[in-house]
């Protein structure tokens, strides 16, 4: 993994790499760039390359009054999968999640995503709760982190 590079997603390019992958993953809530940009403002967004290709992105959402968890969230495209890329980002986002405060760390994975509730459920995250979106038709499951790993 020595040609994997992550870096945070700064301009319109990176953002744009972040957008991408968001959207292939999470088709039923498609996010415009400039959903990508207000996001970027309140959100550590990070993408994560192989040599110069687009690998994944990684979110940090800090706690806030509504939501005191810190919230983080690895996504790899499905064809970079299984090589250890999604434990990078993971890694990196807990490290920055460690340094807010917050009640606790959690995830979100559509359940349409088996492959990220693996990830999660391996990476010692349990379910708490499942819900939908407004106007979504695929649950989401939010999880959080029950053990260090």
């Amino acid at each position: 993994m020595t040609d994997l590079r992550i870096e945070q997603a700064r301009d319109d390019a990176g953002l744009r790499d972040w957008q991408h992958v968001d959207n292939v993953i999470i088709p039923t809530h498609t996010l415009s760039l400039d959903d990508v940009r207000e996001r970027s403002g309140r959100y550590h967004l990070e993408v994560a390359y192989l040599g110069d290709q687009l690998v994944g992105c990684s979110t940090v959402r800090p706690a806030t009054s509504e939501e005191p968890v810190v919230t983080v969230i690895a996504r790899v495209l499905a064809e970079h999968r299984g090589q250890g890329f999604g434990t990078e980002l993971y890694a990196r986002g807990l490290a920055r999640a460690r340094t807010l405060g917050g009640e606790g760390i959690e995830t979100v994975v559509l359940e349409s995503n088996p492959d990220g509730l693996r990830f999660a459920l391996r990476h010692g995250f349990v379910e708490v709760e499942r819900y939908l979106l407004p106007g979504d038709t695929v649950p989401w499951i939010a999880l959080r982190l029950a053990a260090e790993s």
